[in-house]
């Protein structure tokens, strides 16, 4: 999909840089399908040893980068799918770091949370792969803005390839 034809009154600003870093020039649903094996890969192959580091106190460790993902991904799907449906109340935002913090991702192993990475992006290809072009074209309100169903479909890949530059750079 190019983003060019994306309308600046589909997302807000600050979603961008997500949009682009989606890599998602095959659609929407061909881009989750593709991403869904780097990422699962990329978190399977980081040493053991890092999967609870963080690059500094009160920053996230890896594992909690992955559930941030996944849950972010999940908050994502049930917007595209409250717009898809013309659901027209206006959706609020979430706390990330109350997510993060109650989360308990330490708990989990990294195998665990790339499991259910693919659960859920599973579910989340499902979704897409039923939304008509027009439906793709809805929009509606999250986090004070509007979002498209596409927009929220590109963000999705564009803020784990985001996560995973971050993880790159810092963690690794």
């Amino acid at each position: 999909m190019r983003l060019n034809s994306i309308g600046k009154k589909e997302y807000h600003p600050y979603y961008k840089t997500y949009l682009d870093k989606s890599n998602a020039e095959g659609g929407i649903v061909e881009g989750l399908s593709q991403n869904s094996e780097i990422v699962a890969s990329f978190f399977s192959d980081i040493p053991k040893e890092k999967h609870s580091y963080a690059y500094a106190a009160g920053k996230w460790t890896i594992k909690d980068v992955l559930l941030h993902i996944i849950d972010t991904e999940r908050i994502f799907a049930y917007r595209a799918l409250r717009i898809a449906r013309r659901d027209k109340i206006p959706m609020v935002g979430f706390e990330q770091d109350s997510y993060v913090e109650h989360g308990f991702a330490e708990t989990r192993t990294i195998e665990n949370l790339v499991n259910e990475y693919k659960t859920v992006r599973q579910a989340t290809i499902s979704l897409f792969s039923n939304f008509s072009s027009e439906t793709l074209l809805e929009i509606g309100e999250a986090s004070g803005a509007p979002f498209s169903v596409r927009v929220l479909g590109l963000i999705t890949i564009g803020h784990e390839n985001h996560h995973i530059e971050i993880i790159r750079d810092r963690y690794l």
